[in-house]
């Protein structure tokens, strides 16, 4: 099979001959900018540049790729939009990383009515492996019955009961993910994955409903059973659009609020 040309799409991996292209998919044509920042998601990817490190300068990437400063600037620019790289003014561009504050609220909308937002304290209820049940597979793109995590806890803010969470993740990529070892952690548990698991939250997306408190979450929110919440089921995805997360939450927001931004 002959190497792909320099105009096709560069989504997948590095061919013999210096174009990109996706796998098992169709040739398609485009932008420049786009197969730039395709290659410089590989080296995010592959961990060429780790989370909190300086990546290259637009002139040092636009040798690299024999494109213009320009190029590169565009596709820095989409990818800092999409929160993958964050340009700090007079010191370069960075790789995006769960430990800065402003990235632990890119997965956490709900926001008090009053104050300022902030992380919640956690009590993990139970961490355990188990067999996939098969809707959990399906959202994680693995096969019913592999192995998963299993997380259960409960979020306060200010000392109220507030979020009541279950999570599954692949057990293959968590391997070792044990209940002391998310008690000791004191950061964000995005950051738990991204710093021991080399697993970062790229994307989400979410379903939301409202339902009411059964028996065990009303005991756990310390509320009255049929008090109204907000299901929110999320699945996270990592480089690649690979799902490395479903996570589901029951909100309770009569002091908080689901908040999102639209563009």
């Amino acid at each position: 099979m002959s190497s792909a040309p320099a105009n096709l799409t560069t989504i997948g991996t590095l061919g013999a001959g210096g174009g990109v292209s996706a796998p098992g998919s169709s040739p398609t044509f485009s932008p420049l900018y786009q197969q730039i920042k395709a290659l410089i998601t590989q080296s995010l990817q592959s961990g060429e540049w780790k989370p909190g490190e300086l990546i290259p300068s637009e002139v040092e990437l636009a040798n690299r790729f024999k494109v213009s400063q320009g190029t590169v600037r565009k596709a820095i620019d989409e990818l800092a939009a999409e929160n993958l790289v964050v340009r700090r003014q007079g010191k370069g561009t960075f790789v995006a990383t769960h430990h800065e504050a402003r990235a632990q609220y890119r997965f956490l909308r709900l926001m008090p009515d009053s104050g300022e937002p902030h992380n919640p304290d956690n009590k993990i209820l139970e961490v355990k492996r188990l067999r996939a049940p098969a809707e959990v597979a399906r959202l994680l793109d693995i096969k019913s019955g592999d192995s998963v995590i299993f997380i259960r806890r409960v979020q306060s803010f200010d000392g109220a009961p507030t979020i009541v969470e279950e999570l599954w993740l692949p057990g293959l990529i968590f391997k070792g993910l044990t209940a002391e070892r998310l008690v000791e952690y004191k950061g964000p548990m995005y950051g738990l994955f991204e710093t021991e698991f080399g697993t970062r939250m790229i994307r989400a997306t979410e379903r939301i409903r409202a339902v009411t408190a059964d028996e065990e979450t009303a005991e756990l929110l310390k509320v009255a059973k049929q008090t109204p919440l907000l299901s929110v089921e999320r699945v996270s995805f990592t480089y690649g659009d690979k799902p490395v997360e479903v996570r589901r939450g029951l909100y309770l927001t009569d002091r908080h609020h689901y908040q999102n931004e639209l563009s």
